[in-house]
């Protein structure tokens, strides 16, 4: 493995996804035919930091997440949206929980603030913390497809990040 590399993530295990994504519609009564938007994945890029961002959420006060707006047309996917659906696994790709996005702006990565910081629910919920470690996360993962990233680039239109608030939804143990 080359130095600063990671593991990757494995594939979402589709079946067991679609399964919980059942058992969560049916919990509520939603039919399929009115299912809100979803996707399923993990958090992070690798899966020591996916399992623990999912113990966050799960166990801790996690309850917001930023992403890079260049990485959603990168990857040809539709940026967040409030009342989207997640389905967030674990660092194997099984399916854990499901999260409903409340919110959704944009902004550079100078405008996030403390309390967003603390709502990410990583480190000492700290801004400086909040920075330093997404930085190094950004860098690494845009070194992966080419881009030399830094901060000001969020400066940029298309550049500025995705700051998601959301809750818990599912499973019901650890509902909001």
């Amino acid at each position: 493995m080359a130095e600063n590399s990671v593991p990757d993530l494995p594939p979402v295990n589709a079946e067991a996804a679609q399964k919980m994504w059942s058992e969560y519609l049916g919990s509520r009564g939603i039919p399929l035919a009115d299912a809100p938007h979803h996707v399923a994945e993990s958090f992070g890029d690798n899966p020591a930091l996916a399992d623990e961002l999912l113990h966050e959420m799960l166990h801790g006060t996690k309850r917001a997440t930023s992403s890079l707006a260049s990485d959603y047309a990168y990857y040809n996917e539709r940026v967040p949206q409030p009342e989207d659906h997640c389905i967030v696994c674990d660092g194997d790709g099984q399916p854990r929980a499901i999260l409903r996005v409340l919110s959704v702006e944009r902004a550079s990565f100078f405008e996030v603030d403390a309390q967003f910081a603390a709502a990410e629910g990583e480190g000492d919920l700290s801004l400086e913390y909040w920075r330093a470690e997404h930085e190094k996360f950004w860098r690494r993962t845009q070194k992966s497809i080419g881009v030399d990233w830094k901060p000001e680039d969020t400066l940029q239109p298309g550049g500025e990040l995705v700051l998601e608030r959301f809750e818990l939804c599912w499973p019901m143990e650890h509902a909001d």
